[in-house]
């Protein structure tokens, strides 16, 4: 018998199906608990850069580090976080576009929910940056995508509660946003760093 992870987070990486029908029924403040939830996942990847780029740095093999003065790094990190924030909502409101199209009870809110917890494997894989080695972060962020596609193409049914034909629609149409939004995250991404080295 499935138990219910309070924090939902266990479940979707044991139990991801069943957790998805927990999240879809629970009945909370969403617009509160959502910005929350972004607000501290999205500090995981910009805290741990900070503290990796500035007190390891950063390195493309592993053997030679480049260390980020502090006020640098700070100044990174903040955009770097902003991103993160920018880029999520900007995603939430293509869910939220996908969902309406759909015809099912659309909500700005819970499609951020939706795209947080989605997101969570990516979030947390940000826990890589306490030891930039390039290679390294690249492999570990790509896992992490890979295993937030599966979140969303089981989840969208199941979540928005429609047939796996048209979820299988909606959610490729996310990821086609999600690839573009990909793009100016990286573009944001690089901007953020070169002006900090």
């Amino acid at each position: 018998m499935y138990k219910h992870h309070k924090n939902h987070f266990l479940g979707l990486f044991s139990v991801p199906q069943a957790e998805w029908k927990s999240i879809r029924d629970e009945k909370l403040n969403i617009a509160q608990f959502g910005f929350l939830r972004l607000g501290f996942y999205a500090v995981i990847p910009a805290l741990s850069f900070l503290i990796g780029i500035t007190q390891v740095g950063w390195s493309l093999s592993g053997e030679e580090f480049n260390l980020v003065p502090l006020i640098e790094g700070v100044e990174m990190a903040v955009g770097f976080y902003v991103a993160i924030i920018a880029c999520t909502l900007f995603m939430a409101y293509c869910t939220y576009w996908m969902e309406k199209t759909f015809g099912t009870e659309a909500s700005y809110e819970r499609c951020l929910l939706f795209v947080t917890y989605t997101a969570t494997p990516m979030y947390i894989a940000g826990l890589v940056g306490l030891a930039p080695i390039v290679w390294v972060v690249m492999l570990v962020l790509m896992g992490a995508v890979c295993y937030s596609l599966y979140l969303l193409y089981i989840g969208v049914p199941i979540y928005m509660n429609i047939p796996e034909g048209q979820g299988f629609i909606v959610s490729t149409s996310i990821v086609s946003a999600g690839l573009c939004t990909l793009v100016v995250f990286n573009v944001a991404t690089v901007l953020i760093w070169t002006s900090g080295i």
